[in-house]
């Protein structure tokens, strides 16, 4: 049997980077190969139903041991986010991690940075090689899915109910379940294998979306200039400073929300800025969404036709949809215990493919893999954390056949 760290460090060499400007879905190949991939594996621990649709969702069932009990779902995504270099990674393995800097390419991983190393003392970590990300989020996810299932396959004498896995493409894009077809996957609710830390357990996330401002410019020579050159960089640059300077990413926390600028390409004659827009509260969201357009309208009587405003909801906030099913998060706390894992219940200052689901009648809140600092170099996780989350799910099955779960329709 193979163990979540071997699995692990297979996946993260897979290149399955996201890309938001592509017309596909998935918006890479490198997906389609990483989910036949996972569809082999999952033939060969002896999973049933195994199906890879044309948009590269993989689905596969592990049968029941007892019958008539809620049918559990796990989830986690196959893409890596485009925020960082997804290809070549080189994972790098921390034997018995000493408590001191981690040294990488370029870069290290501090305690004084990152004071949450001080927890790991002793451990064995992983880390990428400090040129990539290391892919946990969300890797580690699928690789403790499928070792669950393969251990719950080997012990057939562990009760258990049917279980549905599903691996999915472009969650890190905001198009996870663009294609999901819930009714086939058929489960009653579903855990996303996809949080931080050891014992993370998140049913609220973000409200969530993407604002595109385009700006065409009108570029002559600056001698002969007044009155006349529209400078579509320095145009940019002042509607981001119309923003609230201090509800960005790194200055807010919680349940605080934010504008966080993407990206921003910009000459005299064009720019392009690209934004999202977080907030846990629904009318706070909305006030977000209109500040926006607010400030682009401001700049339009200024500059008319020469700016565009795309404002697009990716997500919203999971909790009005699973909180009418709190038995399901119950399990959870119910399986951590078990396994001595302490249930940390926090906000998701993100969002996950189980948002989304949720509002499709598939209540699925998420938890741990046991990752740190994802989308970039100084990522990293715990070999012990990724057991423990094996073992979660082992628990969260077993347990569930004692569940009086009804969906509500």
């Amino acid at each position: 049997m193979k163990s979540v760290t071997d699995r692990f460090l297979t996946y993260v060499k897979h290149n399955t980077t996201s890309d938001f400007n592509s017309s596909t879905f998935p918006s890479t190949r490198t997906q389609l190969h990483f989910a036949d991939y996972l569809a082999k594996e999952c033939r060969e621990i002896g999973l049933s139903d195994v199906t890879v649709d044309q948009h590269g969702y993989v689905m596969a069932t592990l049968p029941a041991t007892v019958e008539n009990s809620p049918i559990i779902g796990f989830i986690a995504h196959m893409d890596t986010s485009p925020d960082a270099k997804g290809e070549g990674i080189m994972p790098n393995i921390v034997e018995q991690y000493d408590g001191g800097n981690i040294p990488l390419n370029n870069i290290s991983i501090s305690p004084e940075e990152f004071p949450v190393l001080k927890n790991y003392v002793g451990d064995t970590l992983i880390t990428s090689d400090g040129t990539t990300l290391l892919g946990a989020d969300d890797k580690a996810g699928i690789a403790e899915i499928l070792t669950a299932m393969e251990y719950l396959k080997k012990h057939s004498e562990i009760p258990h109910g049917k279980i549905r896995i599903a691996f999915t493409p472009d969650e890190e894009i905001g198009h996870g379940v663009d294609h999901f077809d819930v009714k086939a996957f058929a489960a009653d609710f579903a855990y996303t294998i996809d949080g931080g830390e050891l014992g993370e357990l998140q049913y609220e996330n973000f409200n969530a979306a993407r604002a595109i401002i385009k700006i065409e410019g009108k570029n002559v020579h600056p001698g002969t200039a007044k009155n006349i050159m529209v400078n579509a960089a320095l145009l940019g640059t002042e509607i981001a400073a119309l923003l609230p300077e201090k509800e960005i990413p790194s200055k807010t926390e919680g349940y605080e929300g934010f504008f966080h600028l993407c990206s921003f390409e910009g000459t005299v004659s064009t720019a392009t800025l690209s934004y999202i827009i977080r907030d846990f509260d629904s009318n706070a969201f909305e006030h977000r969404k209109n500040m926006l357009q607010m400030i682009v309208d401001r700049k339009k009587n200024q500059y008319p036709n020469s700016i565009t405003l795309e404002i697009r909801d990716e997500y919203y906030n999971m909790f009005s949809c699973v909180s009418e099913h709190i038995s399901v998060i119950d399990l959870a706390k119910e399986a951590m215990a078990a396994t001595a894992v302490l249930p940390l219940v926090r906000p998701i200052r993100g969002g996950t493919d189980g948002a989304r689901l949720s509002y499709m009648s598939l209540p699925c809140p998420n938890l741990f893999t046991g990752g740190h600092n994802f989308h970039g170099p100084y990522e990293f996780i715990p070999v012990s954390s990724m057991e423990k989350a094996v073992q979660t799910i082992i628990k969260i099955a077993e347990l569930g056949i004692t569940l009086d779960f009804k969906k509500k329709i």
